[in-house]
C-alpha cells in the first residue's frame, strides 16, 4: 500500500496476514524503508485522516455524487456506482470523447475500461468544488 500513505512524500508499507506465515520484520526490501521525513509525512497523514475523519467524508460526500447523478438520469450513463469517493459511471458509449469534454471544461477523470468513467476526487474536495464538478459532468453526458 502506498499512494497518499504519507501526503504526496514517497512512503510505502506492507501488511500480510499472519497466516501467510515467513514474513518477519526486516524480511523485506524497501526502497524508502527508514526514512525520516516519509515517516513523519505519514504519521501527519494519517492524523489527518482520523483528526478530520476523512473516511466518514469520503462516504457522505461519494453517496451524495452517486445520488445526484443517479437522480438525473442522464442519456449516456447506463449505470453508476462506486465506494466513497471512487465513483464509476458506466457510459452507453466509448469513454474518450467524454474524458476529452470534461478537460476541456476543467474536470479530470480517467478511463476504466473503454466505457467506464473513473471520478477519483481527493478526500479533501469541499461541497462546492462538488457541485461545480457535478454540473460540468451533468452537461457533458446529458
Amino acid at each position: 500500500m502506498a499512494k497518499s500513505m504519507a501526503g504526496g512524500v514517497p512512503m510505502g508499507a506492507i501488511a500480510i496476514h499472519e497466516s501467510l506465515g515467513g514474513f518477519t520484520p526486516a524480511s523485506h526490501g524497501s526502497t524508502f524503508g527508514g526514512n525520516p521525513l516519509a515517516c513523519a509525512a505519514g504519521r501527519a497523514a494519517l492524523k489527518a485522516l482520523l483528526d478530520d475523519d476523512l473516511p466518514a467524508a469520503a462516504a457522505r460526500k461519494g453517496h451524495y455524487i452517486r445520488e445526484y447523478l443517479n437522480e438525473r438520469k442522464l442519456s449516456k450513463v447506463r449505470e453508476v456506482r462506486g465506494r466513497g469517493l471512487l465513483i464509476g459511471i458506466e457510459l452507453k458509449e466509448r469513454v474518450q470523447p467524454t474524458l476529452v469534454a470534461l478537460m476541456e471544461r476543467g474536470v479530470l477523470a480517467l478511463p476504466a475500461g473503454p466505457n467506464v468513467l473513473r471520478l477519483l476526487p481527493p478526500l479533501v474536495i469541499s461541497d462546492a468544488e462538488i457541485n461545480q464538478a457535478l454540473a460540468i459532468i451533468c452537461e457533458v453526458l446529458a
